[in-house]
């Protein structure tokens, strides 16, 4: 019996009308993962439109101003498995508009498509110049550090399967790959509308040697303990758990998600912000008291003396590197339709703590036509990717983005709206 892989994520991403929602649905439709009713609906929306080919955006778009617009707004997520394993997508949109919700389905993904529509690009120019949200949507998959990208070359039916118009587009990305630092880029000849080279191999494109898109999927690494390059244990207390506070026994514990390295009983560790050290005592999972717990588990810890601890502070290994800071510097994805202003407050969301941050800085805002940074600006506009300082009103202790995602993202909130007004990916801390 062969042993079934971890559960992958993965994303679609590239500009609008590239197919992404059809890709899922035929994809979705080839694998035999869907329902009977689901099969039905589909006939019966071809029926009534009169069309020759089944409509496979219609799987994921479910908002009816989806429909209308023929176009994804929202992240649509969709389960499921083949007999070698399990995937979860996240059909995230194409449209400039909509980047924020791309990077909500981005954050946690394994693996991305991006998709190419091969019949909106000018052959006649060497190198090709690729549409601009797919170099947006490249260029923030590299922000968030995106281990694995699949390049399916969308419509090469419309091309009539032309290998050269194909290497064409291989090599534009595999230029712009480079300039952003992606790795491990895969390259695939697709029609999402008629199936070639989505589950089988298409007799359409005999030249292409590689493995079918579902394939690559099925084989793909997933993120696991291995992707954090810290062992260094990182523990943020959501809740401080009190039972019977007027009794002998008192009972207090900390509750919270291991996101990197391990704890056991015995062990010191240091709590911050007020760098006093303790022992764990006792850790309690959810079926039950246990010895030592690792990364991803979800805990209540009990220490051996009493110490303010409140929701927000975190706790690390005793010898640990990290110290707490109130200066950080960032790469932010801007989702408000109001530019930053730097001579305001904002709030910072950074696992279980909120503080008051402001923009001390703009170091540089990504020109996504050219990819080359300009500096000098001192504004931030929808969909701007920039370099900044931050200064915040309180410290947090986190790591760097690349070491470990969990600990080195954030989100910025206006205050008065309450809108999440950035995404923020942490480089280094002062």
């Amino acid at each position: 019996m062969t042993q079934q892989l971890t559960p992958l994520r993965f994303i679609t991403a590239g500009s609008v009308d590239d197919g992404k929602s059809t890709l899922i649905g035929r994809l979705l439709y080839d694998s035999k993962a869907l329902l009977s009713d689901q099969l039905n609906v589909l006939n019966q929306t071809k029926n009534k439109s009169s069309q020759e080919a089944i409509d496979f955006s219609l799987l994921t778009d479910g908002l009816e101003a989806e429909r209308e617009q023929g176009i994804t707004i929202d992240v649509a997520y969709r389960y499921f498995s083949t007999a070698k394993r399990k995937f979860i997508i996240a059909d995230t949109p194409g449209h400039e508009q909509y980047t924020r919700n791309m990077v909500t389905g981005a954050s946690t993904a394994s693996a991305a498509i991006v998709l190419v529509d091969a019949s909106q690009l000018d052959f006649s120019r060497e190198p090709l110049e690729l549409l601009a949200q797919t170099k947006r949507h490249s260029a923030v998959l590299s922000h968030l550090n995106c281990p694995h990208i699949i390049v399916a070359v969308n419509k090469m039916d419309l091309l009539h399967y032309n290998e050269e118009k194909f290497n064409a587009i291989q090599r534009s990305y595999t230029l712009l790959a480079q300039q952003l630092g992606l790795q491990n880029v895969y390259f695939v000849p697709v029609s999402a509308l008629l199936g070639d080279n989505l589950v089988y191999k298409s007799d359409n494109t005999p030249w292409y040697q590689g493995e079918p898109l579902l394939t690559i999927l099925e084989s793909l690494p997933a993120a696991d303990d291995g992707d954090i390059q810290s062992d260094d244990f990182y523990f943020p207390v959501q809740l401080v758990i009190r039972q019977d506070a007027d009794k002998q026994d008192d009972f207090r514990g900390y509750q919270g998600r291991i996101e990197a390295g391990d704890v056991h009983v015995g062990q010191k560790i240091r709590i911050e912000p007020s760098a006093l050290t303790a022992t764990v005592v006792e850790i309690i999972a959810p079926n039950g008291e246990v010895k030592q717990a690792k990364r991803g588990d979800v805990i209540t810890l009990r220490l051996d003396k009493d110490i303010d601890i409140s929701r927000g502070d975190v706790f690390v290994a005793e010898h640990s590197a990290l110290r707490p800071s109130k200066q950080v510097h960032a790469t932010l994805c801007w989702f408000d339709a109001r530019a930053l202003n730097p001579a305001r407050k904002y709030l910072l969301k950074h696992g279980t703590q909120t503080v008051f941050a402001r923009v001390s800085e703009v170091e540089q805002v990504l020109d996504i036509k050219t990819l080359s940074n300009a500096s000098g600006e001192e504004q931030i506009h929808m969909n701007d990717i920039a370099q900044v300082r931050l200064s915040l009103q309180k410290p947090i202790v986190a790591t760097t983005y690349d070491v470990n995602a969990a600990g080195g993202a954030f989100i910025l909130i206006d205050e008065a709206t309450y809108h999440t007004v950035a995404a923020g990916m942490i480089l280094g801390l002062e």
